[in-house]
């Protein structure tokens, strides 16, 4: 079997000969065989079964040929493991059944157990490290992010009580903020052990927040974070979500490798804000895979001509994949962006 690494050598800045696509919920709602699964089972039920957990993962790849895989999970999964009750209700998202509002709430988190509670997972990793010819990409959601789903009980528009929390209880927001980030650092570990080939951290909703909200009550998790998996020789993927376009001055730190976009800034402001020491991924705009085919490919080919001016570039959307999304216009997308972007490598001078 022969090993695609070219995920991979985008992620260090290395030279390619084309440029490598994955899709943010690729393993998803749009593919007729996974909503027949979903009849069946529930995400979570999903989860907790590594053969088919495996087999959900398995099939964008080898239905799109997407040159990475990504762990089909749920950022909520790890936080079973310290003692929060939640479902995953559709329609809705994540709902909490006690939600968190004060420190004795916090305190009450348990450490996590990743071999103990969630074995399930760490063997869907064992099984696609052995299965794939792609490297597999896991992943764990962001401190912010799990956080506000912990506040406000379910997904949110206004993070009223998340705010609320941070502003007017500082101390128990760097609690919640140090117990979730050893969290995440010994989950992402224990994913990498197993056989990971890369991970991304998901803040799918710190957007919300002003740059100096951030950088004053959650860079600090974030860099510790990466601090702490320094060490793991994968590539290490920072997405901070829709809207985070003036968040990413204060990433230029960071120790990671490549930094994920959202469809409202450019890939080369993308990199300038970042200060120019990352790879980017995206940043297609979900939304255009509604669009004719001719379009879909204008925008593709726009992206790919402004991501390989420097070396570090991946081909994503600038959020996840929606269930009405085809799987035929995906599956040209990803043929089109190869031999597009295979083309237009050939025909420039090395970097």
């Amino acid at each position: 079997m022969t090993y695609n690494d070219t995920f991979i050598r985008a992620c260090k800045k290395q030279e390619t000969d084309y440029v490598p696509v994955w899709y943010m919920r690729q393993a998803g709602r749009y593919d007729p065989e996974y909503r027949k699964i979903k009849e069946k089972y529930s995400l979570l039920e999903i989860c907790r079964q590594p053969e088919l957990a495996a087999r959900v993962t398995l099939m964008p790849v080898h239905k799109l040929g997407v040159d990475a895989a990504i762990l089909y999970s749920d950022i909520m999964n790890p936080v079973a493991s310290l003692g929060v009750k939640f479902d995953i209700v559709k329609n809705t998202g994540p709902v909490i059944e006690q939600p968190i509002r004060s420190a004795a709430d916090v305190e009450r988190l348990k450490p996590i157990d990743v071999e103990g509670d969630l074995g399930h997972i760490l063997e869907t990793i064992r099984i696609l490290d052995r299965e794939l010819d792609v490297p597999l990409i896991t992943f764990a959601g962001a401190p912010f992010t799990i956080a506000s789903y912990l506040i406000e009980g379910r997904p949110s528009k206004s993070y009223f009580r998340t705010k609320e929390l941070m502003y007017t209880q500082p101390k128990v927001w760097h609690m919640l903020m140090d117990k979730l980030g050893d969290m995440v650092i010994a989950y992402l570990k224990a994913h990498i052990a197993n056989g990971g080939k890369a991970f991304q951290l998901f803040d799918s909703w710190v957007g919300a927040l002003a740059p100096q909200d951030f950088e004053t009550f959650v860079l600090p998790t974030i860099t510790r974070i990466f601090a702490e998996l320094s060490h793991l020789d994968v590539p290490k993927i920072y997405f901070p979500g829709v809207s985070s376009g003036e968040l990413l001055p204060a990433l230029s730190g960071l120790q990671a490798d490549v930094i994920g976009l959202d469809w409202r800034v450019s890939l080369t402001e993308g990199r300038r804000r970042t200060g120019g020491g990352f790879a980017v991924q995206g940043n297609l705009d979900p939304y255009i895979l509604t669009a004719p085919m001719d379009l879909i490919k204008e925008r593709a080919k726009a992206l790919i001509d402004e991501g390989i001016t420097e070396p570090g570039y991946i081909f994503n959307l600038g959020h996840g994949l929606f269930p009405e999304a085809s799987l035929d216009v995906l599956r040209e997308l990803t043929d089109y962006i190869h031999e597009y972007s295979r083309a237009a490598l050939a025909g420039r001078a090395p970097l």
